[in-house]
């Protein structure tokens, strides 16, 4: 499924992973064109959602385009972002640093574009924060 949500005033709808399967397929194989904004103007993007707070590390197996991550807490507070480089295979190149519960990948950019920075507050939709107790 999908879900709707608002960063610093930019609309996105994130596909929601939140099985196993999901979150090692991630956005890999997706094209820049599936990838692109809606006609109006919303972002696309996913988001991991995670039962609990642990170390997060991301890598960019079979992704073909570049991605912005940002990890956040359980509370949705930012704890570190990257901008990860197509088919970057390399582990540990993209650690959250701090325990992590979600992950939101979108196109590699928009975090700069929107100023998101780590200690910003991101509001975790119901439907992807009722999942975990």
């Amino acid at each position: 499924g999908t879900v709707r949500l608002s960063i610093k005033q930019q609309p996105f709808e994130l596909w929601i992973a939140d099985d196993v399967s999901e979150q090692t397929q991630g956005l890999m194989f997706v094209t820049a064109e599936r990838m692109s904004p809606l006609p109006d103007g919303t972002e696309r993007g996913m988001i991991f959602a995670f039962d609990r707070e642990h170390a997060l590390n991301f890598w960019m197996k079979n992704t073909i385009i570049p991605l912005d991550i940002a990890y956040l807490d359980s509370d949705g507070l930012v704890v570190a972002t990257y901008t990860m480089a197509p088919l970057d295979e390399r582990s540990g190149q993209y650690p959250s640093g701090s325990p992590a519960q979600y992950a939101i990948e979108v196109n590699a950019g928009v975090w700069g574009r929107i100023g998101l920075r780590p200690g910003d507050a991101i509001e975790i939709p119901s439907p992807v924060r009722k999942r975990w107790p």
